[in-house]
């Protein structure tokens, strides 16, 4: 299997430059590994939040970032390069993630669901390594979904992403959330629009919206973030809709703090954050999430 040219490309620079930068560091120990934890975070992927110790993670093309508490500086987790596409946190410091490996790891360019229980210092392949990238991870329970964007699949895991069933949805997802009240009922954000299925994904039926980001945090709570900064919030699964502030950028990852808690990663490499369902926001994402 061979990557897609772009993630070749990209990546190849990536760990290309992090080599010239290494080759003039003397003799330290590792002067790759110091060279890597100098590169910044790139495009974020995914955030969530540890309840170990309150910090925010920031999955990026770059590796794992921790924001602590009251902090705005993101600081590398380790010291590698992984480009952490999906990304969850399911428990404390125990994450779950996919995406590419670091070009200097001996592993398939696809890593299929990976498995963290040391706050992202270390990961070890779940399951289907070298056949799946998910770009969207999702966790309820013992429950896993995912959308696989090597294969343009929905996967539905019940053993927490041991085995999986997988579909073919109608389009390209970029975002898909699942109801708290049923585990069945997924909406997903698609290249064809917002789209939703009562049946874990084994038919789809249409909505209103474009957004191409979403978060599902209370059962009568369901966000959407468009690509112009619009919000939304529905209190019955995406029928019906009110509109709410709008982000002061376009939005690249969301996570849900809690009911009315939101902090969005924005493409300008900014935060924003709301602590009232998204009446209001505020930059950074301490500034006003923490309620």
């Amino acid at each position: 299997m061979s990557r897609p040219p772009g993630i070749v490309a990209a990546c190849v620079l990536l760990v290309a430059s992090v080599l010239a930068m290494a080759s003039g560091c003397g003799d330290d120990a590792d002067p790759i590994a110091d060279a890597a934890r100098d590169v910044a975070p790139e495009h974020v992927h995914g955030l969530g939040l540890n309840p170990a110790d309150g910090s925010l993670y920031v999955a990026t093309h770059t590796g794992l970032f921790r924001m602590p508490p009251g902090s705005q500086e993101a600081e590398r987790v380790g010291d590698h390069l992984q480009d952490t596409m999906g990304f969850a946190v399911v428990g404390p410091d125990r994450f779950l993630g996919s995406g590419h490996p670091d070009l200097r790891d001996d592993l398939p360019p696809l890593l299929g669901l990976i498995e963290s229980s040391d706050a992202g210092r270390s990961w070890e392949s779940v399951s289907l390594l070298g056949n799946a990238d998910f770009h969207a991870l999702r966790v309820d329970g013992s429950q896993v979904v995912g959308y696989d964007a090597s294969g343009g699949r929905l996967m539905v895991s019940s053993d927490r992403g041991r085995t999986w069933r997988s579909s073919s949805p109608p389009a390209a997802f970029a975002d898909v959330v699942v109801d708290p009240a049923d585990p069945r009922r997924l909406v997903a954000a698609s290249a064809d629009g917002l789209m939703t299925s009562s049946d874990a994904g084994a038919s789809w039926s249409r909505l209103a919206g474009a957004p191409i980001a979403l978060a599902w945090p209370a059962a009568a709570a369901l966000y959407s973030f468009a690509a112009d900064g619009a919000v939304r919030l529905s209190a019955d699964g995406g029928d019906s809709w009110v509109s709410r502030a709008d982000l002061p950028g376009e939005p690249a990852a969301v996570t849900a703090i809690a009911r009315e808690s939101l902090i969005v990663a924005l493409h300008d490499g900014s935060f924003a954050s709301s602590a009232d369902g998204g009446r209001s926001w505020s930059r950074g994402p301490w500034a006003s999430a923490q309620g």
